[in-house]
């Protein structure tokens, strides 16, 4: 595919000049309609070395208001980024909606970085397509704009522009001895960019080959392009009424498709005496506090998610989970409503900007799941937002996994009942009345809706990476040691 690309294609200075002016306005305009209709752009620059990205993005973001991008140099991960899964620092750099994100070079930059140094294994190879069509689709799925240009120049033009460059004091330290060999690899590299393109050429995110001999040809082939996707998306939004108001009113939308609930084969009221919760308490956290130590040294990254009706003891389970640990290990989460900046991203943003670093451990306290619990239920979002999220939150908790993070999911589940008898202790104990608020009892009004909710969740999105565990939790103590000891089990089990 790319041996068959027309590299001699150029365009006369007479004609470039007369055609940028046009092209540069268009775009200024189409900048500003895009932020007004909060539309988010994320364009990607990748190609071969000295095919000229950081010259082209330099010509396309001129006639930008510069308060409206921000351009990113994908360059050897730092330690923060390498101890994190690999699409870690890409989706921490996504755009509000309504700004663009420029990237030289990107998240493909593993596919063949990593071919230069090793051959990636077929699994490994396979992965990666699949983490980063995942990624793309989750982005477009939502809204952004994601555009996608591989620049191309030939052996010889390369050789040249590299030569040049030496020549020159000012441009020679731009290239390498690792430049030069690369350079030597070009054949083998052809191959490699023609299997990223075949594999990640989507109907949402399509790559534009960009004939990079001649950069005036090239500027005006990304102008056009990029301007032509601006405005066919500027169009969709405007007829789809602009900017969408995502909420929806609550309704029953339980899928049958389920089966029977999940929920109602757990007996809730699962007990244990006071002797032996004392003894299994002390054990459980002398041991977690030994494995907080392993994961450190051997980098383990992991990750605890605590999900639950309301007063089901969430926060009693983190404080026993926590109490021997050392502070500097773990951080806790707490989720609540997303704020302004998170709202104006993806709503996995502000997760994926909490994930730690291997060695580390975060606990979550609400998480995102929200999309399917609370936001499903009172009409935060969309239908198809919520019902798509199944696949995406599947899709990132297997990239989380596939890194060698050990996730840990928790449902505590209380009957109404119980439920019933802690917001009335809440109510009377001075200590405790700050945790009961007016939303509680609203939830409680929606008991059966929030059920079939919570069943659907547990059906969809207990994998096999990445199971849910079901926390019997009327009793208290119970519920601490059995989440302990869930706990200890699956760093056991990866260790």
């Amino acid at each position: 595919m790319l041996d068959k690309i027309d590299l001699g294609r150029k365009i006369s200075k007479e004609d470039y000049n007369k055609e940028m002016n046009d092209l540069e306005i268009r775009l200024g305009a189409l900048q500003r309609a895009a932020k007004d209709l909060e539309i988010p752009v994320i364009i990607v620059f990748e190609g071969w070395d000295a095919a000229g990205k950081g010259t082209l993005i330099n010509n396309l973001i001129l006639p930008m208001d510069p308060r409206g991008f921000k351009v990113f140099t994908i360059v050897r991960p730092n330690a923060g980024e390498r101890y994190r899964p690999f699409l870690w620092r890409f989706w921490t750099k996504i755009p509000e909606r309504g700004r663009i994100s420029l990237f030289d070079t990107s998240w493909y930059r593993t596919l063949y970085v990593g071919g230069k140094n090793r051959e990636l294994s077929g699994r490994e190879l396979s992965e990666t397509y699949n983490d980063i069509k995942a990624f793309e689709s989750q982005l477009t799925n939502d809204g952004y704009l994601l555009i996608k240009f591989f620049l191309h120049i030939s052996k010889n033009e390369q050789k040249n522009r590299m030569k040049k460059l030496e020549k020159d004091k000012a441009t020679s330290w731009r290239v390498t001895k690792k430049d030069w060999k690369h350079h030597k690899m070009y054949e083998t590299l052809l191959t490699t960019f023609q299997r990223m393109i075949e594999h990640t050429d989507t109907e949402n995110a399509p790559w534009t080959i960009v004939e990079s001999t001649d950069k005036k040809f090239a500027t005006i082939k990304i102008f056009k392009t990029l301007i032509g996707t601006l405005d066919a998306a500027i169009l969709r939004r405007r007829e789809e009424g602009g900017k969408a108001d995502k909420k929806r009113p609550c309704k029953d939308t339980h899928d049958d498709r389920t089966g029977t609930s999940v929920l109602d084969k757990i007996n809730p009221a699962q007990a244990i005496d006071d002797e032996e919760y004392k003894r299994q308490l002390k054990a459980c956290q002398n041991r977690i506090r030994e494995l907080e130590y392993v994961i450190y040294s051997r980098r383990i990254p992991v990750i605890i998610l605590f999900e639950g009706w309301d007063a089901a003891g969430k926060g009693g389970n983190i404080r026993r989970l926590t109490r021997k640990m050392d502070p500097r290990g773990y951080e806790v989460i707490p989720v609540s409503a997303p704020n302004d900046t998170e709202k104006a991203h993806h709503y996995l943003w502000r997760f994926w900007n909490k994930i730690p670093k291997a060695g580390h451990i975060a606990i979550f306290d609400r998480t995102w799941y929200g999309r399917v619990l609370v936001e499903r239920v009172e009409g935060f979002c969309t239908e198809d937002e919520w019902k798509r999220a199944y696949k995406e939150i599947n899709e990132m908790e297997r990239h989380i996994v596939n890194f060698g993070t050990v996730l840990v999911k928790f449902w505590l589940q209380i009957d109404k009942d119980e439920q019933m008898r802690r917001f009335r202790e809440r109510e009377t104990v001075p200590y405790k009345k700050w945790k009961l608020t007016d939303e509680d009892w609203r939830n409680r009004e929606k008991w059966d809706l929030y059920k079939q909710a919570v069943d659907e969740m547990l059906y969809r999105t207990s994998t096999s990476y990445a199971p849910w565990t079901i926390v019997e939790s009327n009793s208290k103590k119970y519920a601490r040691i059995k989440t302990l000891d869930t706990v200890i089990t699956g760093i056991d089990r990866l260790l």
